[in-house]
């Protein structure tokens, strides 16, 4: 089995607002850059799609470490998903999970790899962290370029 590392960020310029997102995908000496934007969004939005968008490159079983700043990401991929898969994607009788069509993305990439969760602080001067962030940010300033 492949044994990949993957960095991910999002971020948003208002939330919700103009957001973008970046990944990192590692597998021995080669690294792939990966970024995208959405306008009207949410910075929890974009870090969901930055994992699902890096997940969705893989043709094959992998195992994976996931590293994220967002404790959002770690906590529910390792955490809350598995209850929410079996409530329905349901908080409450009234409530969805809100970006649960993310989430669920999530859940069945899980179900195809073995992801093991990191967080570390953003903004730390983590060297793939910060790169996310500025794939990231570079994307917002490219979305909010096409707009104006």
């Amino acid at each position: 089995m492949k044994k990949i590392k993957i960095y991910t960020d999002g971020a948003c310029s208002g939330n919700p607002g103009m957001g973008g997102w970046g990944a990192l995908l590692i597998y021995n000496s080669h690294t792939k850059e990966i970024s995208g934007s959405k306008n009207l969004t949410t910075n929890n939005e974009m870090e969901l799609q930055a994992v699902v968008s890096a997940l969705s490159l893989l043709k094959e079983p992998c195992e994976i470490d996931l590293t994220s700043d967002s404790q959002y990401v770690v906590k529910g991929a390792s955490e809350w998903m598995y209850k929410w898969a079996k409530n329905s994607w349901r908080i409450s009788k009234s409530h969805s999970v809100k970006n649960s069509g993310l989430w669920q993305e999530i859940y069945r990439f899980s179900k195809v790899h073995t992801i093991h969760w990191y967080w570390i602080k953003g903004h730390a001067g983590h060297p793939e962290n910060e790169k996310c962030d500025q794939l990231a940010t570079n994307e917002i300033q490219k979305l909010r370029e096409s707009l104006a």
